[in-house]
């Protein structure tokens, strides 16, 4: 296993290697510079010092190896282009731990919600409570999070005036009810999805069968054959779906005036704020490798047949 571990660590290199050459070279073939995005026209002696000021006046493959090395040498990320004087290294230190908690709040109660509904759906097959999570999956699932965040902005924050319009003032405010649900209902939605399949799938496996034939309580049968196989696929949805709460969170965090990282992500792509896009995208790209990572060793502890060594 350690072996294992190390060698996909060792992998991080050039994948985020990679990640950072495609996210280079992908935003300095858009059309346009960030000073188009200031709102009026600059002299054109202005453009050409601040091209100069951050070394954008010089060939791209010398701007790509000059970042490079400032993000291998020192970890420096660079200055914001339309925040003057914020480093890009301050700025995700600032305002990632928002969307952070905001996203592991969200997959909580997705994860909770889900393995719950999927659970009854699963144990109730056919049944009244069935058909019900089935439909109430199929609404998580086909909504999108901006949509249910828009929606109950106008009912609860606006027609019956519940929770506040937006903002933020932690995770202990009411004002993250309305950014959490919004959030959380597509993971859970799929998560319950999963649940119920892999649940009814482990059921009918023979092991399950011979574990009951030898009189076997229900409930142990349950516990110790049914749930950890079935856990497995879940394991894998839930571990993307943390990701893609946690960095996916844009569109709620700009229409609920959230602080996080997302609400500038958004900013620094339509201002081509290229450090920030960068430092953004490499911070994504972490989380997503080590996920991935934390999900294939839990598979270990899930199903003993698993071994990676």
């Amino acid at each position: 296993m350690r072996g294992y571990i190390f060698r996909r660590l060792l992998l991080i290199i050039p994948t985020i290697l990679a990640v950072f050459t495609i996210t280079f070279f992908l935003m300095h073939a858009t059309p346009g510079s960030p000073w188009d995005a200031t709102g009026r026209p600059l002299p054109l002696n202005v453009v050409e010092n601040l091209n100069e000021k951050y070394g954008l006046d010089k060939p791209v493959w010398q701007q790509y190896l000059t970042f490079l090395w400032g993000v291998v040498s020192r970890g420096d990320l660079g200055d914001s282009y339309i925040r003057s004087s914020q480093s890009v290294m301050g700025l995700l230190t600032e305002h990632f731990p928002v969307s952070l908690q905001l996203g592991l709040f969200a997959m909580t109660i997705a994860l909770s919600g889900g393995l719950f509904l999927g659970f009854v759906g699963a144990l109730k097959s056919n049944s009244f409570l069935d058909n019900l999570t089935t439909f109430l999956s199929v609404i998580g699932i086909s909504t999108p999070n901006y949509v249910a965040a828009t929606l109950m902005v106008i009912i609860f924050a606006v027609w019956l005036d519940w929770v506040p319009t937006g903002g933020w003032d932690g995770i202990t405010s009411n004002r993250v009810i309305i950014p959490v649900i919004a959030l959380s209902l597509s993971p859970m939605a799929i998560i319950a999805r999963y649940t119920r399949s892999s649940v009814i799938e482990a059921m009918s496996q023979d092991y399950v069968r011979t574990a009951r034939s030898k009189g076997i309580p229900e409930r142990r049968v349950f516990i110790r054959h049914v749930l950890p196989n079935a856990l497995i696929p879940v394991v894998t949805v839930a571990g993307i779906g943390l990701v893609n709460v946690v960095t996916g969170s844009f569109f709620v965090e700009s229409i609920l005036n959230i602080p996080g990282i997302g609400r500038y992500f958004v900013t620094s792509v339509t201002a081509r704020d290229y450090p920030v896009i960068i430092g953004t995208t490499l911070l994504y790209a972490i989380l997503i490798v080590f996920m991935n990572l934390l999900v294939d060793i839990t598979y270990t502890f899930l199903d003993p047949r698993i071994r990676y060594d």
